[in-house]
């Protein structure tokens, strides 16, 4: 079977995207401190007080949020649905061959960053978060990593997208 340069493209951003991301914790984990209730861990200022690296293992999704659920319902709801969900993204990715380029970008580091840390709830039962912005209250984001840095910006890649075509549709209109 002789892949296309279109599939090459997909599955090259969702490997890259994973690899980045699993490269990444893996340097944290072995670098840096963990950040437990009883020893804080390293706090590495990459750009003053703005921009931080540090360790924590987060037993939730997005910003700790399903961490005390119980242990069914985090499988359920942290492993089971997320794999479903990005394999019908990913076959719709291949299959809808009116995407364009960015299009498919955007839907591959959503999936590439969603199956990392999948990835990590399997292997270790947590993920490791490690990057910090603060800028003086203006904005603040909880600590992240990169799977999540993919994700966010593929959807906000598609909004953006979605947004200025139904803007240039409604022109047509």
């Amino acid at each position: 079977m002789k892949l296309s340069k279109r599939s090459i493209y997909i599955i090259l951003v969702i490997v890259l995207t994973i690899a980045v991301d699993q490269i990444s914790k893996v340097l944290v984990r072995s670098n840096i401190d963990l950040r437990t209730d009883i020893n804080p861990g390293e706090r590495i200022s990459l750009i003053g007080d703005a921009f931080l690296m540090m360790n924590v293992e987060n037993a939730g999704a997005f910003l700790g949020m399903g961490s005390d659920l119980n242990p069914t319902l985090r499988i359920i709801l942290l492993l089971i649905l997320p794999i479903v969900v990005l394999g019908f993204v990913l076959r719709y990715v291949f299959k809808d061959k009116s995407l364009d380029n960015l299009s498919l970008f955007a839907f591959a580091s959503i999936i590439g960053g969603g199956f990392a840390n999948v990835y990590d709830r399997i292997v270790y039962g947590k993920v490791t978060d490690f990057l910090f912005i603060d800028l003086g209250g203006v904005f603040k984001t909880g600590i992240f990593n990169m799977a999540d840095l993919s994700v966010s910006t593929g959807i906000i890649i598609l909004a953006i997208f979605s947004f200025k075509k139904k803007k240039s549709s409604d022109l047509q209109d």
